[in-house]
């Protein structure tokens, strides 16, 4: 499955290698959920600049919404520089843990080593 992700993810423009953590978010316009995951990761972008979202109309892309088996909006997946498949979050996740799978593979700016510097 990572493999067809990928390709899948490349096909809509998807560009991992610019930021250290993409986000792919599977969307719909009426979707509520949607609309405030969005706005949470716009606030995470703020302080994390090593990450990138991008935001799918579902409803534009029903191929790659069947290649990649999403079933409900949002979905998310979570790739690295390489465009390795990090993960996916289906359906809305709470800001704490949108936060928490963010700073889990990017880590704070100014920290090394899990420390601030």
């Amino acid at each position: 499955m990572e493999r067809i992700a990928t390709a899948v993810l490349e096909a809509l423009g998807v560009r991992p290698e610019d930021a250290d953590l993409t986000v792919v978010q599977f969307s719909t316009a009426f979707c509520g959920p949607c609309r405030a995951t969005r706005a949470r990761l716009r606030q995470l972008h703020v302080t994390r600049p090593g990450l990138a979202c991008v935001e799918v109309d579902a409803e534009s892309h029903l191929d790659a919404v069947r290649a990649l088996d999403v079933r409900r909006t949002p979905t998310l997946f979570w790739l690295d520089r390489t465009g390795r498949l990090l993960g996916r979050s289906d359906g809305a996740p709470r800001p704490a843990e949108l936060t928490a799978l963010v700073a889990a593979h990017l880590p704070a700016p100014g920290a090394r080593g899990g420390r601030e510097v």
